[in-house]
């Protein structure tokens, strides 16, 4: 935990999704036209060091949680707002919902989140809420 916060104490090790450095991103390079999108997303290993720090302190969940959103950095816009569209309940069936675990595995090595999505796909079908 001698990391938290890790703005205040690894903040040279930090990252955006682009490479940027944590410190090279202020107002001012916004300003100027200098900063795109990806200097404004986290990077995976931000998460991943977050991950650590949560489970080091005994929120394993929000370890679970910030891992899987380290494996989805990689995953474009539209592709996360289709993936949680077809999450939701009664919106697809167990085969379509295995189908979207082993492409993020596939493509992403999103593998975490897999799990998660054949864990909901059972949990839906245990409780009536896959599509009909």
């Amino acid at each position: 935990m001698s990391e938290y916060p890790l703005r205040e104490n690894a903040a040279e090790s930090l990252r955006a999704q682009s490479g940027r450095r944590l410190s090279e991103i202020t107002a001012e390079a916004l300003a100027a036209g200098e900063l795109g999108g990806d200097d404004l997303r986290t990077h995976a290993d931000t998460l991943r060091q977050q991950a650590e720090i949560a489970r080091a302190g005994g929120f394993p969940q929000l370890a679970a949680n910030l891992l899987r959103a380290a494996e989805l950095t990689d995953v474009p816009n539209d592709e996360l707002l289709r993936i949680y569209e077809t999450l939701r309940p009664e919106r697809a069936s167990y085969i379509e919902l295995e189908r979207l675990a082993d492409y993020l595995e596939s493509t992403y090595g999103a593998r975490e989140n897999a799990a998660f999505i054949r864990e909901a796909a059972d949990v839906y079908r245990a409780r009536g809420l896959l599509r009909r």
